[in-house]
């Protein structure tokens, strides 16, 4: 796969999209359905010809996107933001872990495999974000037998009453193995934590040059 830096940013996009919908889940109890639905759908693309297959197109990546150009630069940093770059990290050092566990990997990608399998069956109802509520409940299951096992794990914070929810709890599950997954080719890709150290400048002015291309300026 390409190396461009513009496929790393959107790779990165869907780290921090992958973050906020946790955040949305355990807070609200709901998350943006389109951006839940792309990333979720990028799971299941395990060999894509270029990074972009993974999400589809650049407007699956639009929460993402939006939230590198606008919080990355460092002038947000109230408690809800300080939990987002929790979680961004969290599930960056995850993907780090991942790399040492060759076996974890691969019982993640015949768990993911399995749930391709199963796609075509789930082609009716939806859950609140857009995703069957079968596919969600298995990879939720992918990320507890897996990813949920390495230490430190991802603690999730939110309203009591919503985490307590299995449905919920299983999207948020789905959504950290999303994730999971954007580090994973954002790794591949070249990407590094010293790059969002030092280039945070140029990452925020390409995602928004990325997030323009999706809501171009009204012409005039």
């Amino acid at each position: 796969m390409s190396s461009d830096s513009s496929h790393r940013v959107l790779a990165l996009a869907g780290v921090f999209q992958a973050a906020r919908l946790v955040q949305q889940l355990a807070r609200e109890g709901h998350g943006d359905s389109a951006a839940y639905r792309a990333s979720i759908d990028s799971i299941l693309v395990l060999d894509p010809k270029e990074p972009i297959d993974v999400y589809g197109d650049v407007a699956g990546l639009a929460l993402g996107l939006e939230i590198l150009r606008d919080k990355l630069d460092g002038r947000h940093n109230g408690p809800l933001e300080l939990e987002l770059a929790r979680y961004v990290i969290g599930i960056i050092h995850l993907q780090g872990r991942l790399r040492r566990h060759p076996s974890m990997l691969d019982a993640l990608r015949r768990g993911i495999e399995a749930a391709q399998a199963q796609r075509s069956f789930f082609t009716q109802d939806d859950d609140g974000e857009g995703v069957h509520p079968s596919l969600v409940a298995r990879l939720a299951e992918v990320y507890a037998q897996t990813l949920s096992t390495l230490t430190p794990r991802i603690m999730v914070n939110g309203e009591p009453s919503f985490l307590a929810t299995p449905a919920i709890a299983e999207r948020i599950r789905a959504a950290l193995l999303a994730g999971v997954r954007a580090a994973v080719l954002w790794r591949q890709l070249g990407g590094s934590r010293w790059q969002l150290v030092f280039g945070r400048r140029k990452l925020t002015r390409q995602a928004a040059a990325l997030r323009e291309t999706i809501l171009p300026r009204c012409q005039v």
